[in-house]
Formats: C-alpha cells, sequence, structure tokens
C-alpha cells in the first residue's frame, strides 16, 4: 500500500506513521513533477492535488485534506464524479482559529493598537483623555455565517462574553443552548439587521461566493464589525472598503482575502480600521497535532478497511 505526501512531506511526525503501519509506504514529494509520477501507482493522497496529479492517478482511493476547506474539488470535475474519498481536518483548527477571531476583534474594540503605540512612546494614555472610543461586547449581538466546527467554536467563546447569539447555515443546524437562533442562507439579511459582530466561518462554494456584498454590508447596524476568518471571497472587497472609509462600519478583521498573498499595492493595507493577518488563525501547535491525529486515525481506517472519519461532500465542497 502507498501513500503520498503533497503536503508536510518531510514532517517528524512521519516516524510515528511508518512504525505503526510498515505495511504502508510513505513517499513525500515537494514538486508537481514528482508527484504526478508518485502518485500514478499511489493508493491515497495527503494533500490538495491540482487537477493534473489527480488525473495521473490510477489506482487512486482515497484523498486526506490537511485542513478543513476543501474547496480544491471545485477544479478537479473528474474528483468529484469519482468514487476517490475526500476527508478533510474539520475539527483541528477550529479552537485557535475562534481565538485568533476574537484577538483580532479585541484589536479594534480594546483600541490595542493604540496603546501599543504609546508604549512604544513610553507615554501613559488614558482612553478618556485621549478621546478613545472603546467598546464592550457584552450585549452585543453577533451573527455568524456558517455554524461548522469553526462557527460553533466561535459562537462558544462569544457565549462567554455574554453576547446574543444568531447564526445562518447552507444546512438543517441543531442551535447549541448559548446560540438563539440558526436560520438558512434565506433569512441572512434577517440576521444582518441585528449584527454588532458579523463572522464569516462558511466555507468557500459557488453557492457563498460573494455572498456578503454592498447590500449585505450595508444591512449590518451603524458601527457594526466584520471578521472573516474562513476563506477570501465571500467577502465583497471594494463595498468592505466602502464601508469602512466612510464609516458605516467601525472596522474590519481579515484572515483571509480574495487574493492570497495580497498584493502589494492593494487598498485593504492602508484602511486604519482594518486587521489584516496572512492566513494564520488557524496556525498553532495545537492544530497541527490534532491534524496528525485525524490523518493517524485515517490511515489505521484506510488499512483495515473501515470507514474513514471526516468524509466530505464532494458535490457540495465541504
Amino acid at each position: 500500500m502507498k501513500i503520498v505526501l503533497g503536503s508536510h512531506p518531510n514532517d517528524p511526525h512521519l516516524e510515528k506513521f511508518r512504525a505503526a503501519y510498515p505495511q504502508v509506504q510513505f513517499v513525500g514529494v515537494t514538486s508537481p513533477e514528482q508527484a504526478k509520477e508518485e502518485i500514478a501507482d499511489a493508493d491515497a493522497y495527503f494533500g490538495a492535488p491540482s487537477r493534473e496529479v489527480f488525473l495521473a492517478a490510477k489506482k487512486l482511493r482515497w484523498i486526506q485534506a490537511p485542513s478543513a476547506g476543501i474547496e480544491f474539488v471545485h477544479r478537479i470535475p473528474e474528483l468529484v464524479e469519482s468514487d476517490v474519498l475526500l476527508t478533510n481536518a474539520r475539527g483541528a483548527h477550529a479552537a485557535t482559529i475562534a481565538e485568533h477571531f476574537f484577538a483580532m476583534l479585541l484589536m479594534l474594540t480594546r483600541d490595542l493598537r493604540y496603546f501599543d503605540h504609546a508604549k512604544g512612546a513610553h507615554t501613559w494614555v488614558r482612553a478618556n483623555v485621549a478621546g478613545r472610543t472603546l467598546i464592550g461586547l457584552d450585549g452585543k449581538t453577533i451573527g455568524i455565517v456558517g455554524l461548522g466546527n469553526i462557527g460553533r467554536a466561535i459562537a462558544r467563546r462569544a457565549n462567554g462574553f455574554e453576547m446574543r447569539i444568531l447564526a445562518v447555515d447552507a444546512q438543517p443546524v441543531t442551535a447549541p443552548d448559548y446560540v438563539e437562533s440558526v436560520w438558512s442562507l434565506d433569512r441572512l439579511h434577517d440576521m444582518l439587521r441585528e449584527t454588532d459582530v458579523l463572522g464569516i466561518s462558511a466555507p468557500i462554494t459557488p453557492q457563498t461566493r460573494g455572498m456578503i456584498g454592498e447590500t449585505e454590508l450595508r444591512l449590518l447596524k451603524p458601527g457594526a464589525y466584520v471578521v472573516a476568518v474562513s476563506r477570501g471571497g465571500i467577502i465583497q472587497e471594494p463595498p468592505l472598503i466602502a464601508a469602512l472609509r466612510d464609516g458605516h462600519l467601525r472596522g474590519a478583521c481579515l484572515d483571509v482575502t480574495e487574493t492570497e498573498p495580497l498584493p502589494p499595492d492593494s487598498p485593504l493595507w492602508d484602511i486604519p480600521n482594518l486587521v489584516i493577518t496572512p492566513h494564520s488563525s488557524g496556525v498553532s501547535q495545537l492544530t497541527t497535532e490534532l491534524m496528525w491525529s485525524i490523518f493517524f486515525e485515517n490511515v489505521g481506517h484506510f488499512v483495515r478497511g473501515e470507514q474513514l472519519s471526516n468524509l466530505t461532500d464532494k458535490k457540495l465542497g465541504y
């Protein structure tokens, strides 16, 4: 049995894999050409293959994505229509992304960049003296788009801040007891009208791409915040920029952008009430260990002919 690793090809965790599954040949690849060569006789692939790499496979039965998002399937119609199983790492990233969500939001609501600048200048300035407006989250309404693992992790932390929690989701979702309501996507506008903080944690699909545009942003309460941590392209960036510049939005936090890396000439860089991080919200030692544990467990299932964990719907894209 052969498993090709197109992601993390030389990670130290593989020593544990090789010891536990001596009947499996684990082959790391570092280039598209090498990937196409090695996948030809592989049984499984770890990573997000390109269409060219996937089409080179002759006997592939399983792909394990190292991320929760599997948007690469939309570029490989042959994969969608095939019998190849696709699993993801959902659950591994949720806690860290939710922490990052509130770290970015609090940077704006508590004006932490201003105070950090004052620290650098050795200046003790209280907010009321400096005329800074600080915002409390207690009692604010957070509206979450996508109540999957990441959305629920955000909601749990919002509950800790004693926020009112609403959500919409493309699939029927049972609301946890700390979430007031979970509505279908056709009630997105109803949710936005009540929202002080909009959280984007939905996967990128043909249905969600560009779904937050000018109309949606203007439905948010004046002075609202927008925080995106799943994938770029769900929020239309030109109307977001306009709403930040004219003051309808008090601030926004983007860990994801439509184009990544963000080009040096992007207008997003120069908006003062916008926090940008480079798609790093899911990065942590915790996430890494959970991702490898999901893959390790699934290799065992695969070797024994058992059902895999974290199976996805390739047609839906999540």
